[in-house]
Formats: C-alpha cells, structure tokens, sequence
C-alpha cells in the first residue's frame, strides 16, 4: 500500500496546502524557515502515527489561532462541517487488493484507491471506499460448499437483508455458518465499512516521525526505562534507546538480572562490535570509531535519576585518539544519524510496515556527511516510502527533481494581511509560482550539480582558461585525422580562470573520492614555487602536474608558445584585422622575451590598436574555428609537441 498524496486543511499555520503528490520512494519537502514545513509532516504524522497516543488533533492548539472561536461557533451552530484537517489518498497493492478478493471476489473494489479523512478529535476519521455489493452478493452466493437451491436464491437477493434472510432460512450447514457470520458482519456498518476496517486499514503503513526531539542521550537507567514502558510513558528519546538496544541485541529487561560478569561482557562487546560495522557503513566523517557499552550498578555520584539500579552507558571509541566518549557528547550530526540509525533499524527488524517522516534531517551534518545520508536513504529505506523536509543544499539530489515539492508561505513576508486562498503554508506544484527564497535550496543544488559535472569529471585536466581548451581539442582532432594520438576523451578539460585559482581548485578537486587531476598550465618564473607546490604538498604526484614549457622546451611558456611564433602572430593578424593599423610582423617582436604572448602585449603598448584591446581568447577562437583550413600551415614541430604532451596526459588516466 501507498500513500500517492495528501492535503493539510485548517491547521496551524495551514488553511489548504494544496495537494501534495508523493513519489513512490522519497518526496523532498523544500522550503526556507518557518515556511511551515514541519507543520505538514505533523499533520500527516497525526493521521496513523506509530505512537498510539499521538492520534490526536486538538481544536484549540491546532486550528489557526485567529479563528479558532469563529470555527467553534460555526461548528456548534451547523453553519459549516467539522474541518477535515488530512485528507490523504492511499493506492492498494496486488497482496491488498487479494486480501479483499480472496474473501469478497474479483470484483467488490471499484478501484484500486481509497481516502482516509481525519478530523479533529481523538483518532477521529472517516473513509470513502467503493464497493460493487450486487457483484460480491453473486460472489458469496456462489459458493460450491453451498446447495444448488439455496445459491439460486442467494443470488436473487436484492439487498443484504434478503441476502442474509435466505441463509436463515437454510439448512445450518458449516458453510451456511461461516457466510451467515460473515453476512452479519457486514450488516453492522455495510460491505465498504467492514473491509475497510478489518481487511485493509489493518495493512496501512504507520507512520514514524523523527526530528531532533527523538534523539538518544545514551545512556539510561534500565529500572526506570522498564517502569515506562510498562506504563506506557515513554519520552521521545525513549525509542531510539529502546530500538538502540534491541539493534545491539540485547535485552534490557534481562540485563537488569545478568549475574555472569564473562557472559554479560561478551553480549556487550558483540553489541558494539555490530553496532560499529552498521554505523561505520554510512558515516564516512570519521571511520576510526568504534561503539561500546557498559552495564553498571549505579553510584552515589552518578547523574540524577541512575543512582539506584542498572544503568546503561553507551560511549564510541576512537582508536586514533585512544579515547572513550560518551555518545551524548559527540556532535549533534553524529548523534541525530546515530539515534535514527538505532530506532530505524530496529522497525526493520520487526518487520513494521512504516512510512517514513524526517524532519529536517541531517541538519546539523557537514554537507559531504548529508550526501552520505542521501545515500543511505537510497540504500536503506527503499523498503518505505520516505518525506523529508530541509532547506540544505546538500540533501537535494539534482538528479531527481521530480520528487522535490516547494513548500511557502507567503503570508510571512506580505506587508498586508493576504486573503485566504492566498495565505498559510503552500505546497507548490509549478516551480514557477515559488519565491527566489522558496528556489534557493534547488538553486545551490543544480548549481553545485553543475560545477561537479560542467567540467569536472572522473579524470579532470586542469587548465588556466577556456584558450586552453579551445586549443587543445582542436588540435587533438587534426592529429587524430592524421592516425597520431590525441588528447583523451576521457579528459574532461576544466578551465579554472587564471593560474592564482589553480591551487585551491586542485585541492578541493584532488581529494574527492574516485577523482583523477593532472594539469597542463602556463608557467613563469613567479608562478613557479607554486606550481611546484602541488606535488610537493602531496595534493598530486609530480608526473600529475605538467606546464607547457616541458613540451614547448622553454623554462616559460604559455599554450602559444606550442605554435611557431610566425604561425602565432599570423592568427593575431587574422583575426585582429581591423583592430590593428598594420598586420604585427613576427621580425618586430622582441627576441629576448620567450612568451609569445607577452612579446606581442609589448608591441601593442607601442602600436595600440585603432580600437579596442587584445585578449588571448580570440586567436584561440578563430583557430577552433577555422582549424582544418590552417592546419595545413602548422609545422611538424609544433604537432610533436602537442602529441608528446597528449601521450604524457594519456598515461596518467586511470
């Protein structure tokens, strides 16, 4: 059974979300703060919450406050209806619909969806389900356990009150028994009612809600869990405790009665050890910790409340620092992933047919710790449907924007009161109507997408400019027509806008998992040391890091000085024909200075052009352009150049 979508009327900061489509996996819930959010998983929490006691909506705390005695009132005096505050739509499965078929026949449903209304009130809702009774009458009459006769006149029972007036009329045969209680049953509230209640509700997913209220401190005084959970008292960070202890594998009610020291130690330390290899999966933050607990009397001096009795403490180790700290003090990332870990884990291990709800998951997670989570939400919880809130960046995944919802509120930011159909929290259909707040989420996650994508690769070349790139690939695609090697395709060419970038681009590109980094860049004496730096630092090896000056055989060089200088200028003057007051000749450029580029800047300080300015860009335009027609003009040398460095580049792909 799934939930495919939902409506919040009349609640809280909610006069009518809108429908809200949910995808069969994961929905992402977007939106910035106080957009109303959370409001809209409590809400639909409330309508079957694994918790009992949470079915519950409260007239007084949960209708929107500035009409809240308008509404009683309408109410009490039947001017309107009693608020449907959820109206969720659920879609049967083949094992539902067989559930129902097996006892009814093929064709009792009408469809294969029902709603579910909830309203104010203790667990107070409604259905609407279609049922064919004529067709389930004629399924019932048929019965081969039952005689000739009496199927007849099953069968011509108009109503069920004929139907079941028929039966107590016949013989009382086991079969006749059986339908004749089912017949009653159906009676009491009709056909719809009881399958409904008895045969599909019963199979609905519940619906378990976690945000930061649910997390675990850790430790525990078990006498006092036990009394509430007997009493049925819990407190919120109750249940990743429990679920923390039956994912350990141990029992807390016999742990209060352990009386071998060898027996309990091996319990704990197989607790944390599996603790540990589930945890250590999906938390790539720090992968030297490891999980252990302890079970102790508790001391005079021990915190309040675990005095008396057996405690439990849960602590993580870090082999790298030999230190024991307990879970409650490590960061709140660590112990938010840790808590629903434990509690997840555990409904899974009971097999709990749940519906997930996150709220703001992740929150307080280091943006490549929420990419982890991201990953194990599509790792481990594919068996439950899963909605989720946040306003991160890093818990959108731009691969699949179909399942994200924008959720505003526009009413947070208007200068006048707005009108209902308006106001309170929205969930948006069209990304078109949302705020530039609304976007922003999306926006930082397709534009990290693309900056991941655009030019990077799993084998990234680093270059200074787009020159660099336009140069190269066309270059790369003469020498392959003439059967000499090319530059890979498998290098993603990725121009980081001038040589002061190229370290940090480097570094943060060098040590992203399954990533490869070599350069091709210019090089001169004062860009030199740094240069160096990227091997001497140990971000690349040294063989990674190549200049055009190891190919061009100049201690400085720029990607134009690959080229003859004559051929170099030749594509100045062509495609800076009207610029210039007369074609550069190569005999006028200094010969001491060994970059082509700045032999040329210098001529131009002295015959500036007629107008505008020169810029290495347009050459390598006009080359790209126009490189089967000038190929033919480009020496051997300068295609030997080209094709050492390829082969060096090639050999450093993985």
């Amino acid at each position: 059974m799934k939930l495919k979508e939902f409506t919040v009327r009349e609640f809280r900061s909610i006069w009518d979300s809108d429908t809200v489509k949910v995808d069969g996996q994961t929905t992402c819930l977007v939106g910035k703060n106080e957009a109303g959010k959370t409001t809209l998983l409590t809400a639909l929490y409330r309508t079957n919450p694994i918790i009992a006691a949470d079915a519950k909506f409260d007239e007084t705390y949960d209708y929107p406050k500035r009409e809240v005695e308008d509404y009683r009132f309408a109410v009490e005096n039947g001017d309107r209806d009693e608020a449907v505050v959820v109206e969720c739509l659920y879609e049967l499965d083949a094992y539902d619909i067989e559930a129902v078929t097996s006892v009814f026949g093929p064709k009792v449903l009408k469809g294969k969806t029902f709603k579910r209304e909830t309203l104010y009130g203790q667990a107070k809702s409604r259905f609407v389900l279609s049922s064919d009774d004529a067709a389930t009458r004629k399924h019932l009459a048929a019965n081969p356990a039952l005689p000739d006769e009496l199927k007849g006149t099953l069968t011509e029972a108009a109503d069920w009150d004929a139907f079941a007036a028929a039966l107590d009329a016949a013989e009382a045969s086991e079969a006749v028994k059986a339908l004749k209680a089912l017949v009653a049953k159906v009676r009491e509230d009709g056909l719809a009612s009881y399958i409904f209640n008895s045969l599909i509700w019963p199979r609905a997913p519940k619906f378990l809600y976690f945000d930061e209220y649910y997390q675990m401190e850790g430790q525990a005084n078990l006498n006092a869990l036990i009394k509430r959970e007997d009493a049925k008292t819990l407190v919120d960070s109750d249940h990743p405790l429990i679920g923390l202890i039956n994912l350990a594998r141990l029992d807390h009610r016999k742990l209060v009665h352990t009386k071998n020291t060898t027996e309990l130690k091996n319990k704990l330390e197989g607790a944390g050890n599996h603790l540990t290899n589930r945890i250590v999966k999906y938390w790539s933050q720090n992968r030297h910790i490891q999980m252990r607990f302890d079970v102790r009397d508790g001391k005079p001096e021990d915190p309040e409340g675990m005095r008396d009795g057996i405690n439990v403490w849960g602590e993580v180790y870090d082999t790298v620092h030999w230190a024991h700290t307990p879970l409650r003090t490590r960061s709140r990332g660590f112990v938010w992933f840790f808590s629903f870990l434990a509690w997840y884990e555990d409904i899974k291990r009971q097999k709990q047919n749940v519906i997930l709800l996150l709220d703001e998951p992740g929150l307080s997670l280091h943006g490549r710790a929420q990419a982890d989570l991201l990953r194990y939400f599509e790792a481990e919880l594919s068996a439950h449907q899963l909605i989720y809130t946040t306003h991160s960046p890093f818990m959108i995944d731009p691969a699949k924007f179909e399942r994200v919802r924008i959720v505003q509120d526009l009413g947070i930011d208007a200068k006048e009161p707005l009108p209902k159909d308006q106001d309170g929290t929205k969930v948006l259909t069209n990304v078109f109507d949302a705020t530039d707040d609304s976007l922003f989420p999306l926006q930082g996650a397709l534009g990290y997408e693309i900056q991941q994508t655009l030019f990077i690769g799993p084998n990234s070349l680093v270059v200074e400019g787009p020159a660099d790139m336009l140069y190269l690939r066309a270059v790369s695609a003469e020498l392959e027509r003439e059967g000499r090697e090319g530059l890979s395709e498998n290098w993603v060419i990725t121009p980081t806008g001038g040589s002061g970038k190229v370290p940090a681009f480097v570094a943060l590109l060098a040590p992203q998992k399954g990533m490869n980094v070599a350069t091709l860049l210019d090089i001169q004496n004062s860009d030199r040391a740094q240069i160096e730096d990227l091997y001497k630092k140990k971000l690349l090896k040294k063989k990674q890091v190549a200049t055009y000056g190891d190919f061009a055989g100049k201690a400085e060089a720029d990607v134009e000085d690959m080229f003859d200088r004559d051929f170099y200028v030749d594509l100045v003057n062509a495609e800076f024909a009207k610029e210039l007051k007369k074609p550069i000749g190569a005999a006028a450029l200094k010969a001491k200075e060994p970059r082509t580029l700045r032999a040329i800047e210098a001529y131009l300080a002295d015959n500036p052009f007629k107008s505008g300015k020169f810029g290495h860009y347009r050459p390598a335009r006009y080359f790209a352009e126009n490189a089967a027609t000038l190929w033919p003009k480009v020496s051997n040398a300068t295609k030997d150049r080209f094709e050492t460095a390829f082969k060096h580049l090639n050999a450093q792909l993985k």
